[in-house]
């Protein structure tokens, strides 16, 4: 599941920009400030969604953090159409910048346009020798290809898209198995799981690809 910050002082209009994400897929995390935005910046986040008018500063120092940390995208929303400002955005790294109001349509837009290049742009995925291509949709380590199955692919892809996050068993029904994902038992994610990892993991005694959060489900990496 992508996560999107929205960093917006406005608590309504916060509040209703979060829910339209939550409800089109998307995690969420909230901040009011700059100070709170910056806090959000972290290898997690797929974009940013700022105002560029804060209460302690401008959403330009947030912008400038993400663009260099990990090339986060940027979306500036503002109530301000001053060509200045506009230029100011883009030349900060900003990926693109609606004049409020606006339709929330439009934002979706935008996110999945913005989305689908930065994608593109970064198709490929390293992790200490373990490589996802995903354009290709194939996995090596060290070189060497590890032959999965659509199912065994979907789930690592799920777990490496989620890197540094719990990934619950029924995230794993709903977006790997999808429709089928009602009529499925617990038995057959944790019999993929443990087929993945004897394929992926170099001693599966001690993995240091998928690991298991006791109680609550898996995440990939440290």
């Amino acid at each position: 599941m992508r996560k999107i910050a929205v960093v917006e002082d406005d608590y309504l209009f916060n509040e209703a920009l979060s829910r339209t994400l939550v409800k089109a897929g998307y995690e969420v995390g909230r901040a009011y400030t700059v100070r709170e935005g910056l806090g959000l910046i972290d290898e997690s986040l797929s974009l940013m969604i700022i105002d560029i008018n804060l209460p302690d500063g401008e959403g330009l120092e947030i912008c400038k953090k993400a663009h260099g940390f990990n090339q986060i995208p940027v979306i500036f929303l503002t109530a301000r159409d001053e060509e200045a400002d506009m230029l100011q955005a883009f030349d900060m790294g900003a990926d693109n910048y609606l004049v409020k109001p606006f339709p929330m349509p439009v934002l979706l837009k935008a996110i999945a346009a913005i989305l689908r290049r930065t994608e593109d742009d970064s198709g490929v995925f390293v992790y200490m020798d373990l490589k996802l291509d995903f354009k290709r949709m194939t996995v090596t380590y060290k070189g060497e290809e590890i032959r999965l199955t659509p199912k065994e692919y979907k789930l690592l892809e799920l777990l490496v898209r989620n890197k540094g996050r719990v990934v619950t068993k029924n995230m794993m029904l709903e977006q790997v198995w999808d429709k089928e994902g009602a009529f499925v038992e617990e038995n057959t994610v944790n019999v993929t799981l443990n087929r993945l990892k004897k394929k992926i993991e170099p001693d599966t005694a001690n993995p240091i690809f998928v690991k298991n959060v006791f109680g609550l489900g898996y995440t990939f990496g440290k």
